[in-house]
């Protein structure tokens, strides 16, 4: 029996193992099984890894994206130049990490493109931010990054003023803000400033329409939430996994 598996903390608001579980079932893939794994420090992977001999590849999420790149023996070109894994291939004792975000991303959004959509805001400066960043770059279209603790070349929330707004006509959630169970909050951004012209996109799925989401439509904007990019990486993760 294969074992695959999810690494993040918390993973209450996950998907992932009901995703591959009803995989395995709906494709009789009898020989699998998918668990989660929480752990209190990315320090905890190896043990994981040694009391699991069984286990061929992990899911990443957050807040271990970045932190886990030093536990690996390799990464793939997008891994590396992104500097965030989300997949994990185990095989002969090494890890592999690779980056199947940047696919579920670019898949997810670019069949909401318009013309008018050249430029991005993307909120939060995590591991998910850094596969958005790269997708956009891919796509062609430009990006702003905007943090709660700006450096130089990225924005402050104060700073998104309606000109701002209005130059950024996609603006992208990769904060956990909105996620279960706190879908009371949201990304303080001046949503009165949206149009119909804009797309918002947000990388949670549970809630399936955020706050930032349900502030956006009432403002008549197009938006997405993050259910078709965790389907599309998790194809790719299993595509990786069986290589």
């Amino acid at each position: 029996m294969k074992l695959f598996g999810l690494v993040g903390n918390p993973l209450t608001h996950s998907f992932s193992k009901k995703y591959f579980t009803e995989k395995f079932r709906r494709e009789n893939i009898s020989d699998c099984s998918y668990e989660n794994f929480q752990l209190s420090s990315i320090e905890e992977l190896h043990a994981l890894i040694a009391s699991h001999n069984n286990l061929a590849g992990l899911n990443v999420t957050i807040p271990f994206k970045e932190l886990v790149i030093p536990f690996l023996n390799k990464l793939d070109e997008i891994a590396t130049e992104t500097g965030a894994v989300n997949t994990i291939k185990i095989l002969n004792g090494q890890l592999k990490g690779f980056n199947t975000d940047v696919y579920g991303f670019m898949e997810s959004i670019i069949k909401l493109l318009e013309p008018s959509h050249t430029s991005a805001l993307i909120l939060g400066t995590g591991g998910s931010s850094k596969a958005v960043a790269y997708g956009l770059n891919r796509i062609g279209i430009g990006f702003d990054f905007v943090s709660r603790n700006p450096d130089k070349n990225e924005l402050g929330y104060e700073k998104l003023t309606a000109d701002v707004i209005h130059q950024h006509k996609i603006i992208i959630n990769t904060t956990p803000a909105g996620m279960f169970p706190s879908i009371e909050s949201c990304p303080s951004i001046p949503y009165e400033h949206l149009t119909k012209s804009h797309l918002l996109f947000d990388l949670i799925y549970n809630p399936d329409e955020t706050l930032f989401l349900q502030k956006a439509k009432e403002r008549g904007a197009q938006i997405m939430n993050g259910m078709d990019m965790l389907k599309l990486q998790a194809e790719k993760s299993w595509e990786i996994w069986n290589s």
